[in-house]
């Protein structure tokens, strides 16, 4: 196998943290976003979206999107279990999944891509370019507090988001937290509950890397 990372964008950041609890080692080629390589020619072939990360398999076959290599990776190193064990846990863990991605790393790359100016022509991933729009990225922070209250909420009554024990949620949502601070949103100052499951992540040896 071979992963395709970027060590500053948010979302190779999951994988990262999923491979190391798994403790697992697997080849890495950086792909320098700022610079743009991600839209070069040479890795439009490996991901047509022109995004990391992306995990090249044995036979070639690559898998583009988190939730994907996280599963297969489950699916080769079933220990420590990070996805559920049964029905009941892996469809609470996909549930969380799905809110921490659409309310929360969605909602912060609305406000992120369409206020800071690096993003110019930018607003969206992939091969095409797209205007930013700057109504959008106050929207998408106003979605992301909505999205900080709900976590808060939730961890007020849970020691971790999807289960009484750490998984792959919780991995989306420390990252999504840290995220936050890209738009200048200070989760851990105003949400008590989240800044006290934050600092336990931060123990672990995922939360460095």
């Amino acid at each position: 196998m071979k992963f395709y990372d970027c060590q500053t964008a948010p979302s190779p950041r999951r994988v990262r943290m999923f491979i190391t609890e798994k403790g697992i080692e697997i080849p890495t080629v950086q792909i320098d976003l700022r610079k743009g390589e991600q839209l070069g020619e040479a890795f439009q072939k490996i991901n047509p979206r022109c995004t990391v990360p992306v995990l090249e398999l044995d036979d070639g076959t690559c898998l583009t999107d988190t939730l994907a290599i996280c599963h297969y990776l489950e699916s080769q190193f079933p220990e420590p279990n990070l996805m559920g064990r049964d029905g009941r846990e892996q469809a609470l863990v996909m549930n969380w999944h799905e809110q921490i991605l659409t309310e929360g790393f969605l909602a912060g790359g609305e406000a992120l891509r369409n206020f800071v100016k690096g993003f110019e022509n930018r607003a969206l991933t992939g091969p095409k370019s797209f205007r930013q729009i700057p109504e959008l990225a106050e929207r998408g922070r106003d979605r992301l507090k909505l999205f900080m209250k709900v976590l808060d909420e939730r961890l007020a009554q849970s020691p971790c988001v999807a289960l009484e024990r750490f998984t792959m949620a919780d991995i989306g949502a420390f990252v999504c937290v840290d995220f936050a601070g890209w738009v200048k949103l200070p989760v851990l100052e105003r949400w008590p509950n989240i800044r006290r499951w934050h600092g336990e992540i931060s123990k672990r040896p995922s939360a460095s890397v």
